[in-house]
């Protein structure tokens, strides 16, 4: 016993001299539930709104890519109780840099005591070990993001020497009125979803996004697409998917998540996942498909709608959904720092 709690303990350097502190690796699938408690008790504080559930946290634990939880996660304990955790991974951008990024979160009652820059600063010598193994000449950045309510993140950031490079937001339309009669183009057709149908779907929304920033290629394909299949608010009949003839051109994916909208006594659905393949651009495919989507919630019994958004997507999003009724609910600052 004495050997195998040797072996999780890891020694942080600068960490905070507090009686009881100690830090560990991640131990598998016993430490979901005191990440799904530890990120519960962040959110209010953060800004951030979740349910987050162990079926969730195991369908993305079991398919991630440049990540080994046990090496790569860290886990800061007082007198063995759980108070946070952070995780490492990197990405190679198909337009840009291969970036290393570190994030993780505390408990609000153990904030503001040294303990998350002493993760940080973990997770940043751990990705510069990570980087060692890449080939030099490959551009490298480290990343990390907050949002407008997380003062305390956004402090850290800067302090460590990161510069704000692009943003985000989540937008919400907060209400399923006056929906336009956006028509759809003459040539497509929206048509139910069949099982055999999913992966063509997944395949261009795939193509779509390389356009887009940030975007990586998927590591294992056909493990990517597995994590896809295992989101737990998959709904394939609130989909609006635009076909030309056997080809997608288009796609819109809402989803209602039941547990999120009790937490937050509201009828809320997600468009999310919307794109449209190069070849079908400036159609007026995309609004079509949003309105067709917004709709299908309202339907549904939803009264809202939201979705997340690159402010500075290259294809005019953020104008987009301007347009159709969503307004801004929370930024988010992503920021980087040159190795």
């Amino acid at each position: 016993m004495a050997l195998q709690e040797a072996v999780q303990t890891i020694e942080v350097p600068g960490a905070p001299d507090i009686p009881g502190l100690t830090f560990r690796h991640f131990r598998g699938e016993s430490d979901y539930p005191a990440m799904i408690d530890v990120l519960l008790a962040s959110a209010p504080v953060d800004g951030d709104e979740r349910v987050d559930t162990v079926e969730e946290v195991a369908n993305n634990y079991a398919h991630l890519t440049n990540s080994d939880p046990y090496q790569d996660m860290i886990f800061p304990e007082v007198n063995g109780e759980v108070i946070g955790y952070g995780r490492c991974m990197w990405v190679q951008e198909v337009k840009g840099p291969r970036v290393y990024m570190g994030f993780g979160w505390i408990v609000p009652e153990w904030r503001r005591k040294g303990i998350g820059r002493a993760m940080y600063r973990w997770q940043e010598s751990r990705l510069r070990e990570i980087a060692a193994d890449h080939p030099a000449d490959v551009e490298k950045a480290f990343d990390a993001w907050a949002n407008d309510i997380d003062a305390g993140r956004h402090a850290l950031w800067l302090s460590e020497g990161y510069k704000p490079f692009t943003y985000g937001a989540r937008m919400a339309r907060p209400n399923l009125d006056d929906i336009p009669d956006a028509k759809l183009p003459a040539g497509f057709e929206v048509r139910p979803v069949r099982d055999e149908d999913i992966r063509a779907i997944w395949e261009a929304d795939l193509e779509a996004l390389r356009d887009h920033w940030g975007f990586s290629e998927p590591v294992d394909r056909e493990d990517a697409f597995q994590q896809f299949l295992g989101f737990p608010h998959r709904d394939t009949s609130l989909w609006r998917i635009a076909w030309d003839g056997d080809e997608v051109a288009g796609q819109v994916k809402s989803f209602i998540n039941v547990a999120e909208n009790e937490e937050f006594n509201r009828k809320r659905g997600w468009t999310e996942e919307i794109s449209v393949r190069r070849p079908y651009r400036r159609q007026g495919l995309a609004t079509a498909l949003i309105c067709m989507s917004l709709r299908a919630l309202k339907e549904r019994g939803m009264e809202e709608a939201a979705l997340g958004v690159h402010t500075e997507n290259p294809n005019g999003a953020f104008d987009l959904y301007k347009k159709l009724g969503y307004e801004v609910e929370r930024m988010e600052t992503i920021y980087r720092k040159p190795f």
